[in-house]
């Protein structure tokens, strides 16, 4: 009988430094190094062992899988920076109130709602009460969510903005699918995009060059995006494109082909949601670094040469509407002193830290309770007024003094972006124009491969037939903004005439709209 084998002990250094004894990279290839010379020993002193013994690479394999997937795990849920102590209800409840001047139109929620039920024939009137309802009650959801993600990791802070950055377009659309009013999540869903392209983003260009000659931002991060709505305007095209094919053709039937491109809806919104899942992953995994302000591609920021002619001009107003003396300090003297050091933001809006101390702990304005609570009411609050809201739109367009095109691609994407758009026009005159495209981009990019995939998919399952057949006017409007706007960042830098011709773009569609009656869809419900 054969004596058993005495194995070496393997030549393994401990890491004292790691936490629960983890194997490291290293730690690992000289186990299994070791391993392999041993293996290499003549095969007849294995023959009759009663088994083998594992090897030494298997078992760090194993104690790596789990303490790896604990440690993304606790990543995810472990803030940046230290919170400070949340406060107690009272002070939360304050913070609430004083979060936004927005908040002032809070007061529209119960007149619109006794308008609602009292006077239900007056449709202009629950429009515009219901109009002004929602815009605070989107500034507080946004405000929620802020609340909540600073205390969790990065990247589920930014699924987090993510899935919650469009809501209150996605409860309008919703209770409209409910009603089956097909044109109106189209054409809402493509006015939200137009508005985060034109609207949003010429503002951003035109407020941050009234301060700035140029601005610069990360040109792969803003080229990537553009690619992405460059494959959702095609999604859009396409069903179109099928239809017009197919017309005129001697064996054309008007039936099989509309359930022919409702299927291929379908299988099209499918896979614009797997690309929209593989962009988060990319964006908040696998490349969060490119998203970064501090990227080696941005552009960087040129002040005026010489005096700024935007502020001397206001500064030339205020002389002469308040008789300022000289010798008070110019607008530009401080303009140019920020040019290095970005301003520091003043309200609730923008969280900062100390510039002095990078790696203080931030400010919660809200405990956890309460702004889980607060996002569950506000969320409640929107779906019942945006039901209102939905329901005066037949009654308010019957008369004919305003389209219903109208209504849907120019005055229902204020309502949920109306708070945002302030936000970003705000941090662009900052100099934070990175974040300003990930506003207007970003919600476009959600819009356009989340938000409208899935209510194809949702108006699916609920057994309604919502194609990505658009009006053709809307498709034609959507192809160009993209064209317009990729052109515009193509370079990575701005300037205050760039955002002019994306606002005139903008007010031209709104012009276009206003007398465009609008076509019926292939399905009607």
């Amino acid at each position: 009988m054969t004596a058993p084998i005495d194995f070496p002990d393997l030549p393994v250094q401990t890491d004292r430094s790691s936490d629960h004894g983890r194997f490291s990279t290293e730690r690992i290839i000289r186990r299994h190094t070791a391993t392999e010379d041993l293996i290499r020993q003549p095969q007849e002193q294995f023959q009759h062992s009663p088994r083998r013994r594992k090897s030494t690479s298997d078992i760090g394999r194993q104690k790596m899988i789990f303490p790896t997937l604990r440690k993304a795990a606790t990543l995810m849920f472990t803030p940046e920076k230290t919170i400070s102590k949340p406060p107690n209800t009272w002070k939360s409840i304050r913070a609430i109130i004083l979060s936004s001047w927005f908040n002032v139109l809070l007061v529209f929620i119960p007149i619109s709602w006794a308008i609602n039920f009292a006077l239900p024939n007056q449709h202009s009137l629950i429009f515009v009460l219901t109009f002004f309802a929602i815009i605070p009650l989107a500034k507080l959801l946004a405000f929620a969510t802020d609340e909540l993600s600073i205390r969790v990791g990065q990247t589920l802070a930014g699924l987090l903005n993510a899935t919650l950055g469009n809501a209150v377009e996605l409860i309008v659309s919703i209770i409209a699918l409910t009603k089956c009013e097909l044109r109106i999540v189209q054409s809402s869903l493509v006015g939200s995009i137009l508005s985060n392209l034109l609207l949003v983003l010429g503002m951003c260009f035109f407020a941050g060059g009234m301060r700035f000659s140029e601005q610069g931002f990360g040109q792969s991060a803003v080229q990537l995006n553009s690619s992405l709505l460059t494959i959702s305007v095609i999604a859009v095209l396409l069903p179109g494109a099928f239809l017009m094919a197919l017309q005129g053709q001697p064996s054309y039937d008007g039936l099989s082909t509309d359930y022919n491109i409702l299927k291929t809806s379908r299988g099209v919104a499918i896979i614009l949601l797997f690309i929209y899942g593989s962009y988060l992953v990319f964006q908040l995994f696998s490349h969060k670094a490119l998203y970064d302000d501090n990227g080696a591609d941005i552009q960087q920021t040129k002040g005026y040469e010489g005096q700024n002619p935007w502020l001397q001009l206001r500064l030339y107003r205020r002389k002469n509407a308040k008789h300022v003396q000289p010798s008070l300090p110019t607008i530009d003297e401080e303009a140019a002193s920020n040019l290095t050091a970005p301003a520091r933001a003043t309200d609730l809006e923008h969280r900062s830290t100390s510039t002095e101390d990078t790696d203080s702990e931030i400010e919660s304005y809200m405990s956890i309770p309460v702004s889980l609570g607060l996002l569950v009411v506000v969320t409640v609050l929107v779906a019942v007024t945006a039901e209102f809201l939905v329901d005066s739109i037949s009654g308010l367009t019957e008369s004919g003094a305003i389209g219903k095109e109208f209504v849907a691609v120019i005055l229902l994407p204020i309502v949920g972006n109306a708070a945002e758009h302030v936000t970003a026009v705000t941090v662009s005159v900052k100099d934070k124009l990175t974040l300003s495209l990930g506003v207007a981009v970003g919600s476009s990019i959600q819009i356009a491969l989340f938000v409208i995939p899935f209510m194809v998919t949702l108006a699916w399952i609920m057994g309604k037939q919502l194609t990505l057949l658009f009006d053709p006017l809307e498709s034609i409007v959507l192809f160009l903004s993209v064209l317009t706007v990729n052109y515009a960042v193509q370079d990575g830098k701005s300037n205050w005439l760039e955002g002019m011709i994306l606002m005139c773009l903008y007010l031209i569609l709104a012009v276009t709209f206003w007398f465009y009656p609008g076509t019926p869809g292939i399905f009607q419900c």
